[in-house]
């Protein structure tokens, strides 16, 4: 007879599941009763925070959703951080754990690991959150998930099960085929109005997010046909090449960029919330959108946050790109010279000059790494190259440049997410590669241990400045005397060796590269270590 535990993860199994990541504890072991005999390969992180990472680069590379089980009590309030981090991203992840039994739920008995209320305690950072009381309701609620990862805005889904629903007989449901949901088309009318403000404009613009990826075709041959800038935020780096002569980078936080914005008369904004870690990373003010907005989101409410648009349209960003530029390819384009190609290379190169010394060491460092390892995918924490790295840094393919400093800005992320994106890279080519400071590094050092554990060859790339120094720079400018931010930092290299990793340090950029090429063939992680003053000095030397 299969229990409830056993017979979800069949269903998992059906909906495509290959990886699940968590920590056996004495609450969740009736859902590990069916993954020894199944498909699915469980990855065991050193923490419930590292877990939910995992999840997160996982499907951003597998563009599936991540899956975890997750014990009850301590294991959800470890793992809620990194659910917010997806949350506030739009990342499809699945989070299953245990919950007290149903005559117990809210007792307050003092029972293992009791929270008065898990299910509310999660809501904030999930899609929803269900309890499911009886095994009967299983496919049902596996169906709402699914259906939020795939026709919905895609965010966490926490599903808890009591424990005496785990061991429930179940074999009824095995039979219970998965079910999928196709996304919202675009409704035609709106799709002309669109159209009709798009041709008519001289002066367009794109503002595309990470809710377009999928649109990257429609999307270059629509801004081609309008001549239209597009600018992109971090999340949607690469869906235009680099070297595109309409690209202006993600770079809508600076002036330049701020005043082409102001000079657009119509501006097309798809898959993108508008919000301040893509537009006021400086937290200034004053981005600001004159022209004519027009919206399209797979989330109505957001269709009307932040920026009010002339039109929105609830569509999937794919579809309505698609759509769009079949309309306005039908109708005649008012000539808009010298924008487009024109305006886009002076923005450029203003921008260009206008980089500091530390954002120019800074990028050489990211251009040394893509130089070695071309077909890198490149996933970032909070730190001084990833931040510059937001600004001057363009992709030539989607998906290979995503971090923890937008959104929710979380520290600690980039080592587990790496590892779970290498996982989720599957058959394509290329490594993976964690950028992450000292601060950084410190909150989940130990997942090292389960990249060696699972034999992951990420790389990781330290950039050690002894301490949290964008927050003492934003202290001192703010004549605060710095407190808590010169940390204590360990001998890297020699704790890394410790958990099994090859590591080394290193000073300037041929000895990176050097270090990148020794890691080809390694099954498991290396850490390079990079001390900021010794890399600052060397490359004004």
């Amino acid at each position: 007879m299969a229990t409830c535990g056993e017979v979800l993860v069949k269903l998992l199994e059906g909906y495509g599941v290959e990886h699940v990541f968590g920590i056996p504890g004495v609450h969740t072991v009736e859902l590990y009763r069916g993954v020894a005999g199944s498909s699915i390969t469980h990855i065991t992180p050193r923490h419930e925070q590292g877990a939910g990472f995992m999840a997160d680069g996982y499907a951003r590379a597998r563009q599936k959703p991540g899956v975890c089980f997750i014990i009850t009590g301590p294991g959800m309030t470890n793992i809620a951080t990194a659910m917010g981090q997806a949350y506030a991203d739009s990342i499809p992840m699945l989070v299953i754990s245990s919950v007290q039994s149903r005559q117990q739920l809210g007792g307050g008995r003092g029972k293992l690991h009791e929270l008065p209320n898990q299910r509310a305690m999660m809501e904030g950072v999930s899609a929803f959150s269900h309890t499911l009381m009886a095994a009967d309701d299983l496919p049902a609620v596996l169906a709402r998930a699914f259906a939020v990862f795939e026709a919905g805005r895609p965010r966490p889904v926490h599903i808890e099960i009591p424990l005496d629903v785990l061991v429930q007989p179940a074999d009824h449901l095995l039979a219970c085929p998965p079910v999928h949901v196709a996304r919202a088309g675009a409704a035609p009318r709106t799709v002309a109005l669109m159209a009709e403000r798009l041709a008519g404009a001289r002066r367009p613009l794109i503002l595309a997010g990470g809710g377009a990826l999928a649109a990257g075709p429609a999307l270059i041959a629509l801004a081609e046909y309008l001549q239209a800038p597009v600018a992109l935020t971090i999340n949607a780096k690469g869906l235009l090449p680099a070297a595109h002569p309409l690209l202006i980078g993600s770079t809508q936080s600076l002036v330049p960029t701020r005043a082409l914005v102001a000079e657009a008369d119509v501006v097309l904004a798809i898959g993108t919330e508008l919000a301040e870690t893509d537009y006021d990373i400086t937290f200034a003010g004053g981005f600001e959108i004159p022209g004519d907005l027009l919206r399209i989101d797979i989330d109505p409410d957001q269709c009307v946050r932040n920026y009010p648009p002339q039109l929105a349209l609830v569509a999937d960003a794919e579809v309505a790109a698609e759509a769009l530029l079949t309309a306005v390819s039908g109708l005649a384009v008012t000539p808009g010279q010298p924008w487009g190609q024109a305006r886009c290379a002076a923005l450029r190169l203003a921008i260009a000059r206008s980089w500091d010394t530390a954002a120019q060491a800074q990028t050489l460092f990211l251009n040394t790494i893509l130089s070695e390892l071309p077909d890198a995918l490149l996933v970032g924490d909070s730190t001084q190259p990833v931040y510059t790295g937001n600004l001057t840094l363009d992709m030539d393919r989607p998906r290979r440049w995503f971090n923890a400093s937008t959104g929710y800005g979380t520290l600690g992320y980039a080592l587990p997410a790496a590892i779970g994106a290498w996982l989720g890279r599957g058959d394509e080519p290329g490594p993976v590669v964690c950028l992450i400071g000292d601060g950084g590094l410190q909150f989940t050092l130990s997942e090292l241990a389960s990249a060696v554990q699972a034999q992951v060859p990420v790389v990781v790339l330290l950039w050690n400045n002894q301490g949290y120094e964008e927050i003492k720079r934003y202290m001192v400018n703010r004549a605060i005397e710095p407190i808590g931010v010169d940390l204590h930092t360990p001998d890297f290299v020699a704790v890394a060796t410790g958990l099994g990793c090859a590591a080394e340090a290193i000073a300037n950029p041929e000895q990176l590269r050097q270090a990148l090429k020794a890691c080809g063939g390694r099954y498991g992680p290396t850490l390079i270590e990079i001390d900021q003053n010794q890399w600052m000095s060397e490359w004004q030397a």
